[in-house]
């Protein structure tokens, strides 16, 4: 557990400022600013946890990771049920977790898959949808906020991309992706901003926009902290 239980209940605040920015025609990110009742906390938390970040061999993450307690989690969960489900479709919540990650790789040792956008699950049951959440803790903005993307091929077209990019055959320079390539096209990106907190459908492709990876550092004083939430619900009946 990274905070007392009562820290945890009065995490976020009460009346948060929330704008919106239209991904494509069907898809909104919920922008939270101020997201943190006192998010310098939060950070000293995680510096004085340093050694307990690491490498999750099951993911893509490229970098560091510090599982957050099941009451952060609760306390997110109940952030996203008062604050952003209706504004994702979102009826029911299923499941929540929540994680601080420090991203650390240098664009040259990124994995294939890591060098394109990505999304948050490629399959769901009917009638479920994934949501993610991305709260910025680093106060340099140059170190990237998130970008999010469109596919320009057909679906089997890109699921063979992305089949190819992760046998390795297909040819990506080494790098953060931050720009519209021959697969994907930019449509949006949302600023980081201390104690900035952005909300949106997992399944849309998204990447962070890290087009400075030489400001990147495994320091969670100086480096590209962020809060990380995911949650699983049932979607409102269309």
């Amino acid at each position: 557990m990274i905070l007392s239980v009562n820290a945890e209940l009065h995490m976020f605040h009460s009346r948060p400022t929330i704008g919106y920015v239209a991904i494509t025609s069907t898809h909104t990110c919920a922008v939270v600013d101020d997201f943190l009742a006192a998010p310098r906390e939060l950070v000293a938390a995680a510096v004085a946890r340093q050694g307990q970040f690491a490498m999750d061999p099951d993911n893509y993450y490229p970098g560091l990771e510090l599982p957050l307690g099941g009451d952060v989690a609760h306390a997110l969960e109940a952030f996203f049920n008062q604050h952003i489900r209706a504004c994702l479709g979102a009826r029911r919540t299923l499941h929540t977790s929540a994680r601080l990650a420090l991203a650390t790789l240098p664009g040259n040792q990124l994995n294939a898959l890591q060098r394109l956008c990505h999304r948050d699950a490629l399959t769901l049951p009917a009638g479920e949808g994934v949501a993610a959440s991305v709260a910025y803790l680093f106060d340099d903005p140059a170190m990237g906020g998130t970008s999010f993307y469109l596919p320009r091929q057909p679906d089997q077209d890109t699921a063979a991309c992305l089949a190819r990019a992760a046998s390795g055959e297909l040819p990506l320079a080494p790098g953060y992706m931050t720009a519209s390539n021959d697969w994907f096209e930019q449509v949006a990106t949302i600023p980081a901003k201390f104690n900035r907190a952005i909300f949106y459908d997992g399944t849309v492709f998204h990447a962070a926009q890290i087009a400075r990876p030489d400001l990147l550092s495994p320091q969670a004083q100086s480096g590209r902290l962020t809060m990380n939430g995911f949650f699983r619900y049932r979607r409102t009946a269309a």
